[in-house]
């Protein structure tokens, strides 16, 4: 059977379950889900009803870390698990107290005690903390991708687009260059093409595409996902 991915495009977490199937060029089936008319057919598999949801012929994967290692399991020629220890210590930031200071910014009147502005402070100050080492390397880790970038750069995105003119104008070159690079990237816009709503009588639609398994095979696009920076975007 081939696993099936029940999916939403913007969701980062979603996105980076994508991100690791397109690495490792497992194809499964994707199911494009709409978040306010859930199918049945996903919540049954897991009732929690939140995406991504992987359907494997031995089992259900329902967090977006597991299909991730799920897939670089598989395969991984881009070796995204060869990282540094430092590396899991930032993917634990981002998804921690990263992503609860970021949920409070954006979605704040969920939160009866929020400060958004004090929420994205604590946020940003977690991102300064790489910001130097992302002025001197394409990635988090030097000039090919770890898992740290692909298991946290989605989360950097969302917190990004809450409000790009204040984003855009923080003396963080090294953030912004490494978010903005990924954006402009083969790879990203491989993993966000737009899909209609899955129904159970439509064709399966097969992740990832034929030309984006090919990309995995360039070891140039591999290393990279992006042309080295230009001074301006450092």
């Amino acid at each position: 059977m081939r696993p099936i991915l029940y999916s939403c495009r913007r969701c980062p977490y979603a996105m980076r379950a994508r991100l690791a199937i397109a690495s490792a060029g497992v194809e499964v089936e994707l199911r494009e889900v709409v978040l306010r008319d859930k199918p049945q057919e996903m919540l049954a598999a897991s009732p929690k009803g939140t995406v991504p949801v992987l359907i494997t012929g031995t089992g259900v994967i329902e967090e977006s870390r597991d299909i991730m290692d799920w897939a670089l399991t598989q395969n991984d020629p881009e070796g995204l698990r060869d990282m540094p220890t430092e590396g899991a210590g930032w993917i634990a930031r981002i998804e921690g107290p990263f992503k609860t200071a970021l949920d409070r910014y954006k979605y704040d009147t969920r939160y009866r005690d929020a400060d958004p502005a004090a929420e994205r402070t604590k946020a940003a100050a977690i991102l300064w903390q790489v910001d130097a080492a992302l002025r001197r390397s394409l990635w988090l880790h030097g000039d090919r991708p770890t898992l740290a970038d692909l298991a946290t750069i989605t989360f950097v995105r969302q917190f990004a687009m809450v409000d790009k003119a204040w984003f855009d104008t923080q003396d963080w070159s090294g953030v912004r260059g490494w978010l903005y690079r990924f954006l402009a990237s083969e790879r990203f816009a491989a993993i966000m093409q737009k899909h209609a709503k899955w129904h159970i009588a439509d064709a399966p639609v097969l992740f990832p595409l034929p030309e984006l398994a090919e990309l995995t095979k360039c070891q140039g696009i591999l290393q990279t996902g992006f042309e080295k920076p230009s001074d301006g975007y450092r």
